[in-house]
């Protein structure tokens, strides 16, 4: 269940509770005329089972209210009503399964930026593979992916890619390759320090049977990255964080990058492509199974996904300079027409 708050000219109040009136999927409607003083409007607050959302956001930004007042999603953890219930399972499908885009979109517009936190833990999730690869450690290499910020950035390409959003495809693309870069450089640093006190020496890379898989790339790395880009974009549209948690798990992006910086000062040059060779396949197939995936999911949500009546504009929309009646919108005239048939 979402609580979403609309602030909106009063022009429009009608029209969007007229909306909330025709869906099944709404519940706990309020409507507070000229509540709001910034912008200034009526305030229209309701709860909506999730599976909705998305064509009532699709409506609300087709009347304008996107820029002439403002829309906030909120998710309601408790919800103690029987008419959310009765909401809930009236709305066609399953929560799990709806994607809500305005939401998906926040979310990679923020996973595409590069901040000091995604070089922070980037960094260091690189060192602690880098240590893993040293002291041949599956479990330090586990920690390292599950630490690894770098999804995120894949998810914004593939939504980029979707939606041929190019500004948001180089932002993401910029935070990953300035991200590994300076991951890679700190750890190999560190690794050179190490090596310069005689702490690590060439021949801890010579024998590592429990983590040579990150210097081996195969068809099954490239296998195991699409499952892993299909199930981290399906995690991500659904709200499961736990399901992320196994995608980081999966790939060989962070071993492979910690692998390269640990590598370059012990002189294993072999090792060094390899593990280059390693974190671009893993890259690239998440790349092009998260893209799949959302393009599929929106094919489905465009096919089959709920349609909510279109609302007419008002000739106050069409020409704000001029006041008119509102029209009536379709969903009052739909819900007339079924009285009528009762």
């Amino acid at each position: 269940m979402l609580h979403i708050r609309v602030i909106a000219p009063p022009r429009l109040t009608d029209q969007i509770s007229d909306l909330c009136g025709a869906s099944v999927a709404v519940t706990n409607l309020v409507v507070l005329p000229g509540a709001a003083r910034e912008p200034a409007g009526d305030l229209i607050q309701f709860d909506m089972a999730r599976e909705a959302a998305d064509a009532m956001l699709q409506r609300l930004r087709e009347l304008g209210v996107d820029e002439s007042g403002s829309i906030a999603v909120e998710t309601v953890d408790v919800s103690i009503s029987v008419g959310a219930t009765v909401a809930e399972q009236a709305a066609p499908g399953y929560d799990d399964d709806a994607v809500l885009w305005d939401e998906l979109d926040a979310r990679t517009a923020a996973d595409a930026r590069l901040s000091w936190a995604f070089l922070a833990f980037l960094a260091l999730a690189t060192q602690i593979a880098a240590i893993g690869a040293l002291l041949d450690q599956p479990i330090l290499i586990v920690g390292a992916m599950v630490l690894g910020p770098e999804f995120g950035a894949v998810a914004a390409i593939c939504f980029g890619l979707i939606r041929v959003d190019t500004q948001r495809i180089a932002l993401a693309v910029r935070t990953l390759v300035i991200g590994f870069l300076v991951a890679i450089a700190i750890t190999t640093a560190c690794a050179t320090i190490s090596r310069w006190l005689g702490w690590v020496s060439p021949a801890d890379l010579s024998h590592r049977p429990n983590t040579d898989f990150i210097v081996h790339p195969d068809k099954w790395s490239f296998i195991v990255a699409v499952l892993a880009g299909i199930a981290g974009i399906l995690s991500i549209t659904a709200s499961k964080s736990s399901a992320l948690v196994g995608v980081f798990i999966s790939v060989t992006t962070v071993p492979a990058a910690g692998n390269i910086a640990v590598a370059i000062p012990l002189a294993h040059w072999g090792e060094v492509k390899a593990s280059a060779v390693q974190l671009g396949v893993n890259l690239a197939g998440m790349l092009v199974a998260g893209t799949a995936t959302l393009a599929v999911q929106r094919f489905l949500s465009l096919r089959y996904g709920i349609q909510l009546p279109v609302p007419a504009r008002t000739a106050a929309q069409r020409n704000p300079h001029r006041s008119a009646a509102p029209d009536r919108p379709a969903g009052c005239a739909n819900r007339k027409r079924r009285r009528k048939r009762r």
